[in-house]
């Protein structure tokens, strides 16, 4: 186990996080689930965190993120979301200002912490993915 180290701190804070669409419709088919990798990775960035391990399912995702603790895990996930819902309206939806009322993701996500079992929870989700390839031929890794 490595640790990363902020300026009076050492740490290793990972955690399992699982949201969906609103109305858990199959919406994450082909342009939408390919574009949102990509976006993933860099709001991901942005806040200075890091995707251990991350795909986009049928109807749902699911990350392994490392938060530093100085962020909590509800600001993380709360920027990923309104961030990449904002995003698929202005590709998807042809708007380009700031507007109020869309709702990609459904309220609330699942949360777990992940100590010594990191692995355990990789195979899970990669094993989620070979469930879902069997409804499906793409491929959801971001």
């Amino acid at each position: 186990m490595s640790y990363e180290s902020l300026s009076h701190s050492r740490w290793d804070c990972k955690y399992h996080v699982v949201f969906i669409p609103k109305g858990r419709k199959k919406q994450l088919y082909s342009k939408i689930r390919k574009f949102l990798g990509p976006v993933f990775r860099e709001l991901i960035r942005q806040k200075e965190c890091e995707l251990v391990e991350g795909h986009m399912l049928v109807d749902h995702v699911h990350m392994m993120l490392q938060v530093p603790p100085k962020y909590a895990v509800a600001e993380v996930v709360g920027y990923l979301k309104g961030k990449s819902a904002i995003a698929v309206a202005r590709q998807f939806s042809g708007r380009q200002r700031n507007f109020n009322g869309e709702r990609f993701w459904a309220r609330g996500y699942a949360v777990s912490t992940i100590g010594f079992e990191a692995e355990k929870v990789r195979k899970y989700i990669r094993e989620q993915e070979e469930l879902d390839k069997r409804n499906e031929h793409e491929d959801g890794r971001f």
